[in-house]
Protein backbone atom coordinates (compact mmCIF):
# COMPACT_ATOMS: atom_id res chain seq x y z
CA UNK A 1 0.00 0.00 0.00
CA UNK A 2 2.91 2.25 0.92
CA UNK A 3 4.53 1.71 -2.87
CA UNK A 4 1.41 2.35 -4.21
CA UNK A 5 0.99 5.69 -2.65
CA UNK A 6 4.76 6.48 -3.61
CA UNK A 7 3.74 5.80 -7.19
CA UNK A 8 0.71 7.84 -7.38
CA UNK A 9 2.07 11.22 -5.60
CA UNK A 10 5.14 10.79 -7.95
CA UNK A 11 3.04 10.80 -10.90
CA UNK A 12 0.95 13.69 -10.05
CA UNK A 13 3.05 16.32 -10.56
CA UNK A 14 2.07 19.72 -10.58
CA UNK A 15 1.50 21.10 -14.05
CA UNK A 16 1.91 24.67 -12.37
CA UNK A 17 5.39 24.20 -12.49
CA UNK A 18 7.40 27.59 -12.19
CA UNK A 19 10.91 28.67 -11.70
CA UNK A 20 11.00 30.49 -8.60
CA UNK A 21 14.06 32.56 -9.56
CA UNK A 22 12.42 33.81 -12.68
CA UNK A 23 11.76 37.75 -13.22
CA UNK A 24 8.37 38.63 -14.93
CA UNK A 25 8.60 41.29 -17.43
CA UNK A 26 5.10 42.39 -17.80
CA UNK A 27 3.34 43.52 -20.92
CA UNK A 28 2.95 46.74 -19.37
CA UNK A 29 6.10 47.53 -18.60
CA UNK A 30 7.83 45.87 -21.75
CA UNK A 31 5.47 48.68 -23.62
CA UNK A 32 7.10 51.60 -21.62
CA UNK A 33 10.64 50.41 -22.35
CA UNK A 34 9.46 50.43 -26.35
CA UNK A 35 7.85 53.47 -26.35
CA UNK A 36 10.67 55.23 -25.05
CA UNK A 37 13.90 54.19 -26.19
CA UNK A 38 13.28 52.26 -29.22
CA UNK A 39 15.40 54.12 -32.25
CA UNK A 40 12.27 53.48 -34.30
CA UNK A 41 9.92 55.38 -32.24
CA UNK A 42 12.41 58.13 -31.97
CA UNK A 43 12.51 58.15 -36.06
CA UNK A 44 8.81 58.62 -36.35
CA UNK A 45 9.60 62.08 -34.09
CA UNK A 46 12.05 63.31 -36.32
CA UNK A 47 8.94 62.96 -39.72
CA UNK A 48 7.29 66.25 -37.19
CA UNK A 49 10.95 67.55 -37.57
CA UNK A 50 10.79 67.43 -40.78
CA UNK A 51 7.39 68.75 -41.57
CA UNK A 52 8.46 72.02 -39.15
CA UNK A 53 11.69 72.21 -41.41
CA UNK A 54 9.88 72.52 -44.37
CA UNK A 55 7.35 75.06 -43.34
CA UNK A 56 9.84 76.85 -42.05
CA UNK A 57 11.66 76.69 -46.06
CA UNK A 58 7.97 77.58 -47.41
CA UNK A 59 7.93 80.80 -45.01
CA UNK A 60 10.73 81.86 -46.99
CA UNK A 61 9.11 83.29 -49.75
CA UNK A 62 7.62 85.90 -47.58
CA UNK A 63 11.05 87.34 -46.24
CA UNK A 64 12.01 90.40 -47.12
CA UNK A 65 15.04 90.95 -49.49
CA UNK A 66 17.80 93.50 -49.75
CA UNK A 67 19.80 93.29 -53.32
CA UNK A 68 22.30 95.51 -54.36
CA UNK A 69 23.74 95.45 -58.39
CA UNK A 70 26.73 97.18 -59.31
CA UNK A 71 29.00 97.75 -62.21
CA UNK A 72 31.65 99.64 -63.34
CA UNK A 73 33.52 100.32 -66.83
CA UNK A 74 37.04 102.00 -66.78
CA UNK A 75 39.34 101.18 -69.97
CA UNK A 76 42.52 104.02 -71.39
CA UNK A 77 41.48 106.24 -68.88
CA UNK A 78 37.80 106.72 -69.47
CA UNK A 79 34.98 105.75 -67.10
CA UNK A 80 32.53 104.17 -69.72
CA UNK A 81 29.61 103.81 -66.88
CA UNK A 82 29.61 103.60 -63.07
CA UNK A 83 26.22 101.67 -62.14
CA UNK A 84 24.76 101.37 -58.82
CA UNK A 85 21.19 99.59 -57.72
CA UNK A 86 19.80 98.72 -54.36
CA UNK A 87 16.28 97.11 -53.91
CA UNK A 88 14.86 95.88 -50.63
CA UNK A 89 11.19 94.28 -51.13
CA UNK A 90 8.61 93.16 -48.89
CA UNK A 91 6.38 90.42 -49.79
CA UNK A 92 2.82 90.34 -48.89
CA UNK A 93 0.67 87.43 -48.62
CA UNK A 94 -1.42 88.63 -51.90
CA UNK A 95 -0.03 89.66 -54.60
CA UNK A 96 0.99 92.28 -53.64
CA UNK A 97 4.76 93.70 -53.00
CA UNK A 98 6.29 96.85 -51.39
CA UNK A 99 9.44 98.30 -52.34
CA UNK A 100 12.14 100.85 -51.93
CA UNK A 101 15.22 101.56 -54.17
CA UNK A 102 17.73 104.13 -54.48
CA UNK A 103 19.83 103.85 -57.75
CA UNK A 104 23.26 106.14 -58.39
CA UNK A 105 24.76 106.19 -61.95
CA UNK A 106 27.57 107.88 -63.66
CA UNK A 107 29.57 107.69 -67.08
CA UNK A 108 30.37 109.01 -70.27
CA UNK A 109 28.86 106.40 -72.16
CA UNK A 110 26.13 105.65 -70.01
CA UNK A 111 22.48 105.42 -71.51
CA UNK A 112 20.35 108.80 -71.14
CA UNK A 113 17.49 106.52 -69.48
CA UNK A 114 20.03 105.71 -67.01
CA UNK A 115 21.13 109.21 -65.58
CA UNK A 116 20.61 110.37 -62.21
CA UNK A 117 20.78 113.20 -59.94
CA UNK A 118 24.13 113.82 -58.40
CA UNK A 119 23.29 112.21 -54.86
CA UNK A 120 21.18 109.44 -56.46
CA UNK A 121 17.48 108.77 -56.76
CA UNK A 122 15.11 107.49 -54.67
CA UNK A 123 11.95 105.40 -55.03
CA UNK A 124 9.32 104.14 -53.22
CA UNK A 125 6.53 102.08 -54.84
CA UNK A 126 4.54 99.28 -55.12
CA UNK A 127 3.61 96.31 -57.60
CA UNK A 128 0.73 94.50 -58.20
CA UNK A 129 -0.72 91.31 -59.72
CA UNK A 130 -4.49 92.57 -61.02
CA UNK A 131 -5.77 89.04 -62.07
CA UNK A 132 -3.51 85.99 -62.03
CA UNK A 133 -1.41 85.70 -58.70
CA UNK A 134 -3.35 88.62 -56.92
CA UNK A 135 -5.76 86.09 -54.86
CA UNK A 136 -3.79 83.03 -54.83
CA UNK A 137 0.26 82.32 -56.21
CA UNK A 138 2.35 80.13 -56.09
CA UNK A 139 4.43 81.31 -52.54
CA UNK A 140 0.89 81.38 -51.26
CA UNK A 141 -0.20 78.25 -52.36
CA UNK A 142 3.45 76.50 -51.35
CA UNK A 143 2.78 77.83 -47.58
CA UNK A 144 -0.75 76.76 -47.33
CA UNK A 145 0.29 73.60 -48.42
CA UNK A 146 3.10 73.10 -45.87
CA UNK A 147 1.06 73.89 -43.01
CA UNK A 148 -1.04 70.90 -44.52
CA UNK A 149 1.53 69.24 -44.92
CA UNK A 150 2.94 69.59 -41.30
CA UNK A 151 -0.61 68.16 -39.84
CA UNK A 152 0.02 65.49 -42.33
CA UNK A 153 2.96 63.95 -41.12
CA UNK A 154 1.58 64.12 -37.50
CA UNK A 155 -0.70 61.89 -39.30
CA UNK A 156 1.86 59.42 -40.74
CA UNK A 157 3.75 59.70 -37.87
CA UNK A 158 1.09 58.21 -35.72
CA UNK A 159 0.20 55.53 -38.43
CA UNK A 160 3.96 54.40 -38.14
CA UNK A 161 4.38 54.57 -34.42
CA UNK A 162 0.98 52.26 -33.98
CA UNK A 163 1.95 49.86 -36.42
CA UNK A 164 5.60 49.55 -35.12
CA UNK A 165 3.83 48.96 -31.39
CA UNK A 166 1.62 46.58 -33.09
CA UNK A 167 4.32 44.70 -33.98
CA UNK A 168 6.15 44.78 -30.54
CA UNK A 169 3.08 43.74 -29.02
CA UNK A 170 2.74 40.73 -31.31
CA UNK A 171 6.08 39.72 -30.31
CA UNK A 172 5.73 40.24 -26.78
CA UNK A 173 2.53 37.63 -27.14
CA UNK A 174 4.28 34.89 -29.18
CA UNK A 175 6.83 34.93 -26.44
CA UNK A 176 4.34 34.56 -23.87
CA UNK A 177 3.24 31.86 -25.93
CA UNK A 178 5.88 29.47 -26.57
CA UNK A 179 6.97 30.30 -23.40
CA UNK A 180 3.57 28.49 -22.11
CA UNK A 181 4.01 25.62 -24.35
CA UNK A 182 7.38 25.00 -23.31
CA UNK A 183 6.24 24.52 -19.55
CA UNK A 184 3.74 22.52 -20.93
CA UNK A 185 5.94 20.07 -21.98
CA UNK A 186 8.48 20.43 -19.45
CA UNK A 187 5.93 19.60 -16.96
CA UNK A 188 5.23 16.46 -18.89
CA UNK A 189 8.57 15.11 -19.33
CA UNK A 190 9.19 15.38 -15.35
CA UNK A 191 5.59 12.89 -15.56
CA UNK A 192 6.65 10.94 -18.21
CA UNK A 193 10.44 10.37 -16.67
CA UNK A 194 8.97 9.56 -13.22
CA UNK A 195 6.09 7.18 -14.71
CA UNK A 196 8.91 5.30 -16.88
CA UNK A 197 11.00 5.21 -13.50
CA UNK A 198 8.16 3.44 -11.55
CA UNK A 199 7.28 1.45 -14.53
CA UNK A 200 10.28 -0.37 -14.00
CA UNK A 201 10.97 -0.66 -10.37
CA UNK A 202 7.18 -2.32 -11.00
CA UNK A 203 8.38 -4.58 -14.05
CA UNK A 204 11.11 -5.89 -11.87
CA UNK A 205 9.10 -6.49 -9.15
CA UNK A 206 7.04 -8.87 -11.63
CA UNK A 207 4.11 -6.39 -10.93
CA UNK A 208 3.95 -4.80 -15.02
CA UNK A 209 5.25 -6.73 -18.40
CA UNK A 210 8.21 -6.20 -20.19
CA UNK A 211 6.04 -4.04 -23.34
CA UNK A 212 4.87 -1.66 -20.39
CA UNK A 213 8.48 -0.34 -19.98
CA UNK A 214 8.95 0.21 -23.83
CA UNK A 215 5.77 1.92 -24.14
CA UNK A 216 6.94 4.48 -21.15
CA UNK A 217 10.00 4.99 -22.76
CA UNK A 218 8.28 5.66 -25.65
CA UNK A 219 6.15 8.16 -24.52
CA UNK A 220 9.49 9.92 -22.18
CA UNK A 221 11.55 9.85 -25.42
CA UNK A 222 8.33 12.05 -27.40
CA UNK A 223 8.14 14.32 -24.27
CA UNK A 224 11.42 15.05 -24.63
CA UNK A 225 11.62 15.82 -28.12
CA UNK A 226 8.45 17.85 -28.02
CA UNK A 227 9.92 19.82 -25.36
CA UNK A 228 13.15 20.32 -27.14
CA UNK A 229 11.27 21.74 -30.53
CA UNK A 230 9.07 24.11 -27.62
CA UNK A 231 12.58 25.43 -26.20
CA UNK A 232 14.16 26.31 -29.12
CA UNK A 233 11.09 27.99 -30.34
CA UNK A 234 10.87 29.99 -26.87
CA UNK A 235 14.74 30.73 -27.27
CA UNK A 236 13.90 32.40 -30.70
CA UNK A 237 11.07 34.18 -29.51
CA UNK A 238 13.44 35.58 -26.41
CA UNK A 239 15.39 36.81 -28.99
CA UNK A 240 12.85 38.47 -31.44
CA UNK A 241 11.42 40.33 -28.10
CA UNK A 242 15.00 41.42 -27.39
CA UNK A 243 15.14 43.58 -30.61
CA UNK A 244 12.44 45.62 -28.92
CA UNK A 245 14.01 46.24 -25.67
CA UNK A 246 16.64 49.15 -25.52
CA UNK A 247 18.04 51.45 -22.90
CA UNK A 248 18.66 54.92 -22.67
CA UNK A 249 21.42 56.11 -25.09
CA UNK A 250 20.34 53.94 -27.67
CA UNK A 251 21.95 50.66 -25.99
CA UNK A 252 20.59 47.32 -26.82
CA UNK A 253 18.76 45.50 -23.42
CA UNK A 254 19.32 41.59 -24.30
CA UNK A 255 16.69 39.33 -21.98
CA UNK A 256 18.41 36.92 -19.50
CA UNK A 257 17.11 33.54 -18.97
CA UNK A 258 15.84 34.13 -15.78
CA UNK A 259 13.55 36.85 -17.52
CA UNK A 260 10.18 35.51 -18.36
CA UNK A 261 6.95 36.97 -19.90
CA UNK A 262 3.87 37.81 -17.35
CA UNK A 263 1.13 34.10 -17.81
CA UNK A 264 -1.16 36.39 -16.10
CA UNK A 265 -1.19 38.88 -19.04
CA UNK A 266 -5.13 37.83 -19.71
CA UNK A 267 -6.08 39.47 -16.35
CA UNK A 268 -4.78 42.84 -17.30
CA UNK A 269 -4.60 42.96 -20.80
CA UNK A 270 -7.75 45.21 -21.23
CA UNK A 271 -6.23 47.88 -18.80
CA UNK A 272 -2.64 47.64 -20.17
CA UNK A 273 -3.99 48.29 -23.92
CA UNK A 274 -7.77 49.68 -22.91
CA UNK A 275 -8.86 47.35 -25.44
CA UNK A 276 -12.34 47.17 -23.24
CA UNK A 277 -13.34 50.85 -24.67
CA UNK A 278 -15.07 50.22 -27.57
CA UNK A 279 -17.88 52.93 -27.34
CA UNK A 280 -17.96 55.48 -30.15
CA UNK A 281 -16.07 53.61 -32.99
CA UNK A 282 -17.88 55.99 -35.68
CA UNK A 283 -16.42 59.12 -34.37
CA UNK A 284 -12.78 57.27 -33.83
CA UNK A 285 -12.93 56.81 -37.40
CA UNK A 286 -13.61 59.82 -38.19
CA UNK A 287 -10.67 61.21 -36.12
CA UNK A 288 -8.68 58.06 -37.71
CA UNK A 289 -4.70 59.21 -38.65
CA UNK A 290 -5.34 57.34 -41.77
CA UNK A 291 -8.13 59.19 -43.05
CA UNK A 292 -6.94 62.65 -41.73
CA UNK A 293 -3.68 61.77 -43.91
CA UNK A 294 -6.11 61.30 -46.94
CA UNK A 295 -8.31 64.55 -45.92
CA UNK A 296 -5.39 66.41 -45.70
CA UNK A 297 -3.88 64.93 -48.94
CA UNK A 298 -7.13 66.16 -50.16
CA UNK A 299 -6.73 69.95 -49.01
CA UNK A 300 -3.30 70.29 -50.38
CA UNK A 301 -4.72 69.09 -54.20
CA UNK A 302 -7.20 71.66 -53.57
CA UNK A 303 -4.88 74.23 -52.83
CA UNK A 304 -3.22 72.95 -55.78
CA UNK A 305 -6.56 72.72 -58.09
CA UNK A 306 -7.15 76.64 -56.61
CA UNK A 307 -3.80 77.51 -58.04
CA UNK A 308 -4.16 75.88 -61.29
CA UNK A 309 -7.27 77.30 -61.91
CA UNK A 310 -6.03 81.07 -61.31
CA UNK A 311 -3.65 79.72 -63.72
CA UNK A 312 -6.25 80.84 -66.15
CA UNK A 313 -6.66 84.13 -65.60
CA UNK A 314 -4.41 86.62 -67.97
CA UNK A 315 -1.14 87.86 -66.22
CA UNK A 316 -1.74 91.54 -64.96
CA UNK A 317 1.27 93.24 -63.29
CA UNK A 318 1.13 96.85 -62.56
CA UNK A 319 4.31 98.89 -60.90
CA UNK A 320 4.11 102.59 -59.77
CA UNK A 321 6.72 104.14 -58.03
CA UNK A 322 7.50 107.44 -56.40
CA UNK A 323 11.08 109.00 -57.25
CA UNK A 324 12.85 111.81 -55.21
CA UNK A 325 16.33 112.36 -54.61
CA UNK A 326 15.43 113.81 -51.30
CA UNK A 327 14.53 110.62 -49.10
CA UNK A 328 15.15 113.05 -45.73
CA UNK A 329 12.11 114.47 -46.73
CA UNK A 330 8.81 112.34 -48.05
CA UNK A 331 6.92 115.56 -49.02
CA UNK A 332 9.44 115.71 -51.69
CA UNK A 333 7.69 112.60 -52.68
CA UNK A 334 4.67 113.66 -55.26
CA UNK A 335 2.55 112.06 -58.11
CA UNK A 336 4.04 114.90 -60.42
CA UNK A 337 7.78 112.20 -60.36
CA UNK A 338 6.85 108.87 -61.20
CA UNK A 339 7.95 105.84 -62.73
CA UNK A 340 5.18 103.14 -63.82
CA UNK A 341 4.67 100.30 -65.32
CA UNK A 342 1.75 97.65 -67.09
CA UNK A 343 2.41 94.22 -68.33
CA UNK A 344 -0.27 91.91 -70.04
CA UNK A 345 0.24 88.43 -70.61
CA UNK A 346 -2.72 86.20 -71.82
CA UNK A 347 -1.90 82.90 -73.83
CA UNK A 348 -4.87 82.25 -76.42
CA UNK A 349 -5.68 78.60 -76.29
CA UNK A 350 -4.73 78.37 -72.40
CA UNK A 351 -4.08 73.99 -73.48
CA UNK A 352 -1.55 74.00 -70.60
CA UNK A 353 -3.60 76.00 -68.12
CA UNK A 354 -6.61 73.92 -69.26
CA UNK A 355 -4.75 70.20 -69.18
CA UNK A 356 -2.84 71.15 -65.45
CA UNK A 357 -6.64 72.31 -64.14
CA UNK A 358 -7.64 68.71 -65.43
CA UNK A 359 -5.55 66.48 -63.81
CA UNK A 360 -5.71 68.40 -60.31
CA UNK A 361 -9.36 67.61 -60.85
CA UNK A 362 -8.99 64.40 -60.76
CA UNK A 363 -6.42 63.64 -58.14
CA UNK A 364 -9.14 65.19 -56.44
CA UNK A 365 -11.34 62.62 -57.20
CA UNK A 366 -9.65 60.22 -56.96
CA UNK A 367 -8.17 60.93 -53.30
CA UNK A 368 -12.44 60.94 -52.98
CA UNK A 369 -12.24 57.43 -53.98
CA UNK A 370 -10.20 56.70 -51.47
CA UNK A 371 -11.56 58.41 -48.63
CA UNK A 372 -14.79 56.64 -49.13
CA UNK A 373 -13.15 53.03 -49.52
CA UNK A 374 -11.10 53.69 -46.45
CA UNK A 375 -14.17 54.62 -44.84
CA UNK A 376 -15.85 51.13 -45.79
CA UNK A 377 -12.68 49.42 -45.28
CA UNK A 378 -11.65 50.70 -41.37
CA UNK A 379 -15.62 50.09 -40.15
CA UNK A 380 -15.87 46.60 -42.12
CA UNK A 381 -12.99 45.70 -40.21
CA UNK A 382 -13.37 47.20 -37.15
CA UNK A 383 -16.68 45.03 -37.30
CA UNK A 384 -15.10 41.57 -38.21
CA UNK A 385 -12.33 42.11 -35.64
CA UNK A 386 -14.67 42.53 -32.59
CA UNK A 387 -16.85 39.02 -33.75
CA UNK A 388 -13.39 37.32 -33.66
CA UNK A 389 -12.65 38.51 -30.50
CA UNK A 390 -15.84 37.53 -28.91
CA UNK A 391 -15.74 33.69 -30.76
CA UNK A 392 -11.93 33.94 -29.03
CA UNK A 393 -13.24 34.39 -25.46
CA UNK A 394 -15.92 31.53 -26.02
CA UNK A 395 -13.40 29.37 -27.18
CA UNK A 396 -10.98 30.56 -24.38
CA UNK A 397 -14.16 29.68 -21.64
CA UNK A 398 -14.16 26.22 -23.36
CA UNK A 399 -10.97 25.53 -23.74
CA UNK A 400 -10.44 26.12 -19.80
CA UNK A 401 -13.07 23.66 -18.88
CA UNK A 402 -11.56 21.31 -21.62
CA UNK A 403 -8.09 21.22 -19.97
CA UNK A 404 -10.23 20.12 -16.65
CA UNK A 405 -12.30 17.73 -17.77
CA UNK A 406 -8.87 15.96 -19.35
CA UNK A 407 -7.18 16.44 -16.67
CA UNK A 408 -9.81 14.85 -14.39
CA UNK A 409 -9.92 11.66 -16.87
CA UNK A 410 -5.95 11.73 -16.72
CA UNK A 411 -5.89 11.02 -13.25
CA UNK A 412 -9.05 8.56 -13.30
CA UNK A 413 -6.64 6.99 -16.27
CA UNK A 414 -3.57 7.11 -14.01
CA UNK A 415 -5.80 5.82 -10.62
CA UNK A 416 -7.05 2.50 -12.70
CA UNK A 417 -3.50 1.90 -14.24
CA UNK A 418 -1.99 1.88 -10.45
CA UNK A 419 -4.29 -0.55 -9.48
CA UNK A 420 -3.72 -3.05 -12.10
CA UNK A 421 -7.28 -2.09 -14.10
CA UNK A 422 -5.89 0.06 -16.93
CA UNK A 423 -3.25 0.09 -19.30
CA UNK A 424 -0.46 2.42 -19.75
CA UNK A 425 -0.64 3.13 -23.63
CA UNK A 426 -4.28 4.92 -22.55
CA UNK A 427 -3.01 6.50 -19.75
CA UNK A 428 0.05 7.94 -22.35
CA UNK A 429 -3.05 8.65 -25.29
CA UNK A 430 -5.38 10.53 -22.62
CA UNK A 431 -2.22 12.21 -21.47
CA UNK A 432 -1.53 13.31 -25.01
CA UNK A 433 -5.16 14.88 -25.61
CA UNK A 434 -4.77 16.85 -22.35
CA UNK A 435 -1.28 18.25 -23.60
CA UNK A 436 -2.93 18.99 -26.98
CA UNK A 437 -5.74 20.52 -25.05
CA UNK A 438 -3.63 22.55 -22.91
CA UNK A 439 -1.74 23.62 -26.01
CA UNK A 440 -5.15 24.95 -28.18
CA UNK A 441 -6.37 26.66 -25.03
CA UNK A 442 -2.67 28.95 -25.24
CA UNK A 443 -3.20 29.44 -28.73
CA UNK A 444 -6.60 30.43 -28.32
CA UNK A 445 -5.15 33.02 -25.60
CA UNK A 446 -2.80 34.04 -27.96
CA UNK A 447 -5.07 34.60 -31.03
CA UNK A 448 -7.52 36.64 -28.41
CA UNK A 449 -4.56 38.69 -27.40
CA UNK A 450 -3.85 39.10 -31.51
CA UNK A 451 -7.32 40.05 -32.01
CA UNK A 452 -7.22 42.76 -29.31
CA UNK A 453 -4.21 43.94 -30.25
CA UNK A 454 -5.56 44.13 -33.57
CA UNK A 455 -8.47 46.01 -33.27
CA UNK A 456 -6.50 48.88 -31.83
CA UNK A 457 -4.24 48.80 -34.39
CA UNK A 458 -6.92 49.22 -36.72
CA UNK A 459 -8.37 51.69 -34.77
CA UNK A 460 -4.80 53.53 -34.65
CA UNK A 461 -5.19 53.78 -30.38
CA UNK A 462 -2.43 51.82 -29.21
Amino acid sequence: MQKLFTYICLIFVTVNYAQPNDSVLSLEEYLGYVKNYHPVVKQAHLLTTEGEAKLLKSRGAFDPKLSVDYNRKKFKGTEYYDKLNTTFKIPTWYGVELSAKYENTDGKYLNPEYNTPEDGLYSAGISLNLAQGLLTNKRMATLKQAKLYTKQVEAKRQLMVNEFLYEAITTYFNWLKNYQAKQVYSNYVVNAKNRLNNVKKSYFAGEYPAVDTLEASINYKSRLLDYEKSRIGYVKSTLEVSNYLWLENNLPLELKDSIVPDIQTIDVIDVVLNSSILNSTDELIENHPKLQELKLKEDILTVDRNLKKNNLLPIVNLEYNFLSSDYEHLDTFNTADYKSGLKVVFPLFLRKERGDLAMAKMKLQDISYDISLTKVTLKNKIEGTIQDIASYEIQYDLLLDLVLDYKNIVKSEERKFSLGEGSLFLVNYREAKLIETQLKQIDSEYQLFNKKSELLRVLNTL
